[in-house]
């Protein structure tokens, strides 16, 4: 070997392809038998963990246990297969509840099924325009404010299995004719549902406490079945409303897509795959930080968008990322996607083999686990610590909480986004000021010229202070000048001011100079017109007498 070669660099590794799925990257890795032991074990525990969570979310969803299971099988195979994350378990969410249950109210079962696939399109174009990159910027007000908002609306969709109340009338999907509603029930309330229920949730929180590895769902939903079944207690069960369950998933088919029906599907898809993308990217970045990688957003959204696809063709529904399951996967050992993959499998495993079991399971058992949920996907902590920060931040979280509650999932979200965007202009503002960043004049050579050097980004926030600067000059110069030496970057809100600027001293007779503009911002100032004879450019600032 020469001492050329020695020496030489190692080549710096390629960064790999923004789409590529990361179970692709683990197969380059190596992957070896006590690599695929690990996921298995891992996959198992997730399986043990999704199985009653799966048919709780559906039943609560207004759609029956076995579609659950479909999109736990469709979906959460595909999540693993194709996403960005390496640890990503996918499958049905508490968070879609409403929007599914609303939606199956709306459209009905078909329509539901229509939406999930049309969302699946609108996730792969989303994947496709590299958006995933923008979702990660949700301010964390908002966040906190529709998770706990979420939360809230699970527990109430479950009172009335929790109490075994019995309804003269549909129940209302609004939250305070629901609790009227429920409320009026009340003297149909069945001891042994509550009885039931509340043993579950002790029975959660006791493993939790006692045998944290222990999956505390399953134990606690099969100490309840043996109960209700040994004792003969008068409690519903999932065979009781919705007899046995199917031991395979359908035979897949195209959901009915007639016009009417995709224009009636398509805002629950647009919800559908805007909650979808949040809940999953969010999910992912829960897995990089407990587990040190570094997800792919872009294909994440694409897997996202497959799998809900293939949910649909399977008779499911929305599926995406869930918090909860994955990081049970990385806390189990999962070495990779294959953990997420056999998951799916070991459910298709239960449906093959002891489906006839669920339908012992009880109604109220089922709405204890989701009451834990609700409780546990609170985040009450953050939401206490943001109230007691900024009031800017805790209005951005009250609004974002009271209109998921009140009114709706994607409005809150929206809102809540606008108000987080209206807060950090106004935070930008008031920091370009306290750093001397934005307007300030420096100098007036004679009662005709007057100078003005601005400093830092010169966004529509900071764009916004340049008139108030304007009002206080007093007198007309016939120059002015603004040296822009010291902005980096000039959006077109910004370019616009000084077109404005620029205008007004054309009717005075006079004119406005431009100095220092480095190549991107006179890219910017140059697209909005601000070009001779309208302004006047010059490389600095003692150019101005030697022109």
């Amino acid at each position: 070997m020469t001492d050329a070669s020695r020496t030489a660099p190692s080549p710096l590794p390629q960064r790999e392809p923004e789409f590529l799925p990361k179970m692709l990257t683990v197969l380059r890795e190596g992957y070896a038998l006590r690599d695929l032991r690990a996921d298995a074990l891992a996959g198992l525990t997730v399986a043990i963990v999704a199985l009653p969570l799966s048919m709780a979310i559906a039943i609560a969803s207004g759609v029956g246990p076995e579609r659950g299971l479909y999109t736990t099988i469709v979906g959460g195979f595909l999540v693993s297969l194709l996403g960005g994350s390496r640890y990503q378990i996918g499958g049905p969410a508490g968070a879609f509840i409403v929007l599914v249950s609303a939606c199956v109210m709306a459209i009905g079962l078909e329509g539901l099924i229509l939406a999930t696939f049309l969302s699946g399109f609108i996730l792969l174009a989303a994947g496709a325009l590299r958006l995933g990159t923008y979702i990660r910027f949700i301010p964390y007000p908002v966040t906190v404010g529709f998770t706990a908002g979420i939360a809230v609306i699970i527990f109430t969709s479950q009172l009335r299995d929790l109490f075994g109340l019995t309804l003269s009338a549909p129940e209302p999907a609004e939250i305070v004719e629901k609790v009227a509603a429920l409320w009026e029930a009340r003297g149909t309330l069945t001891g042994a549902a509550l009885g039931v229920a509340l043993g579950v949730i002790a029975v959660i929180q006791g493993v939790k406490r006692w045998r944290p590895g222990a999956p505390g769902m399953l134990i606690a939903v099969a100490l309840a079945s043996v109960l209700v079944a040994g004792l003969g207690l008068e409690v519903e069960t999932i065979g009781s409303k919705f007899g046995e369950l199917p031991r395979l998933p359908p035979v897949p088919g195209l959901p009915v897509m007639t016009g009417e029906a995709v224009l009636a599907a398509l805002p629950w898809a647009v919800s559908f795959a805007l909650l979808g993308a949040i809940e999953s990217l969010l999910s992912a970045v829960v897995a990089d930080g407990m587990s040190g990688a570094r997800h792919r957003s872009n294909a994440e959204l694409v897997a996202q968008g497959a799998a809900n696809v293939g949910s649909a063709l399977f008779g499911g529904f929305c599926v995406t990322g869930t918090i909860a399951r994955t990081a049970t996967n990385v806390r189990a050992g999962s070495r990779g996607p294959v953990s997420g993959m056999l998951h799916a499998l070991f459910v298709l495993a239960f449906m093959l083999v002891a489906a006839p079991l669920a339908g012992f399971i009880p109604l109220a058992a089922l709405a204890g686990v989701l009451a834990v949920v609700a409780w546990n996907m609170a985040e009450k902590e953050e939401f206490w610590h943001l109230l007691r920060g900024s009031r800017a931040d805790a209005a951005v979280l009250v609004v974002t909480f009271l209109l998921v509650v009140f009114r709706d999932l994607t409005e809150g979200i929206v809102v809540g986004f606008a108000l987080g965007g209206l807060v950090f202009i106004a935070r930008m503002s008031e920091a370009a000021e306290m750093s001397g960043a934005g307007a300030a004049p420096v100098a007036e050579q004679d009662g005709d010229r007057v100078v003005i050097r601005l400093r830092g980004p010169w966004f529509f926030g900071a764009a916004a202070r340049l008139g108030s600067v304007l009002e206080r000059i007093a007198d007309r110069p016939r120059e002015f000048v603004v040296d822009v030496t010291d902005v980096p970057m000039i959006d077109s809100s910004g370019a616009r001011a000084f077109l404005l600027l620029a205008r007004r001293m054309a009717r005075r007779e006079g004119v406005l100079i431009v100095v220092g503009a480095r190549p991107a911002v006179r890219k910017v100032l140059d697209h909005q017109g601000l070009a001779a004879p309208l302004v006047r450019h010059l490389p600095d600032l003692g150019a101005l007498d030697g022109r």
